[in-house]
């Protein structure tokens, strides 16, 4: 029987701007010098390491931080539509 679940888990974001100050924060790396190789890609970009690896990066997209300290990049539209803000009260 097919169930219907939600995450329960808070994450932490923050929009990736293409700084320097976030792309030493996070590690991000150019795709070219992080060994990371995708065929799919027609240019190169810029890269965040992630626990399955490499994963390809943007401007405006969103770098989430997991419960366990773990960061992985979510595009804009996909967060917008996933995420909503925890208000602090």
């Amino acid at each position: 029987m097919i169930r219907t679940y939600r995450k329960i888990a808070t994450i932490q974001a923050e929009q990736f701007d293409g700084t320097q100050k976030m792309i030493k924060k996070y590690g991000i790396e150019d795709s070219a010098e992080s060994g990371y190789n995708d065929s799919d890609w027609e240019d190169e970009g810029l890269c965040i390491p992630t626990k399955e690896g490499y994963l390809r990066i943007n401007n405006g997209d969103w770098i989430a931080t997991g419960v366990n300290g773990e960061h992985w990049p979510i595009a804009d539209d996909i967060f917008k539509k996933t995420y909503v803000e925890v208000k602090e009260k």
